[in-house]
């Protein structure tokens, strides 16, 4: 009977020991700086441990609730500006996605990939005219975003704004950006 009672005991969740991984993770999502700092004053790099389930770094984490804090705190630490979550966005994707324009200003300073693309082959530029965000375009189309890059249906932003009867202003946007046509994909050609 004690056997049993020390292995019920053993396998209580207030018995168990987390991975420093996953408590820099709930610190982060808790807004825990101290427990944050503290892990990473820890041997190891754990500033791009990623989520076990979403693939998430604690700057997607951060980037998602749109918390420039944070962001800047995780950048200066080291953070992966490029890292993917298991979609295959950056966080730069996800705050055009959220028409966060604070957090990608800071991406685009920072240098960011501005061309990145997720699983479904969209970039920033292509969530921003989506989301008919005339500040966002203009601020990627500057940092150098491609106007027609394309994603896996075909679609670049270009045409994306030009066959949207709601994104006129958008469109004018890309008037005097030349096109570019998309690189050869290498391989064998049919």
């Amino acid at each position: 009977m004690a056997v049993l009672t020390a292995l019920i005991g053993a396998a209580s969740p207030a018995a168990a020991q987390f991975s420093d991984s996953y408590n820099f993770l709930k610190a982060v999502k808790e807004k825990d700086g101290a427990k944050a700092q503290e892990i990473l004053k820890k041997p190891g790099n754990l500033i791009n441990t990623r989520d076990s389930d979403t693939g998430e770094t604690a700057l997607h984490i951060a980037t998602r609730r749109s918390d420039l804090a944070w962001v800047g705190f995780l950048l200066q630490e080291g953070a992966n500006r490029d890292a993917r979550d298991r979609e295959g966005n950056t966080p730069l994707l996800l705050a055009a996605q959220s028409r966060w324009s604070e957090g990608a200003d800071v991406f685009v300073k920072v240098k960011a990939q501005v061309d990145a693309q997720n699983r479904l082959g969209e970039t920033a530029l292509q969530k921003a005219v989506q989301n008919r965000d005339g500040n966002m375009v203009k601020l990627l189309l500057d940092a150098g975003a491609s106007a027609d890059l394309t994603d896996n249906s075909g679609a670049s932003a270009r045409a994306l704004a030009e066959n949207d009867p709601r994104a006129t202003q958008i469109a004018k946007l890309f008037k005097d950006i030349p096109v570019r046509k998309p690189r050869q994909m290498q391989g064998p050609s049919l």
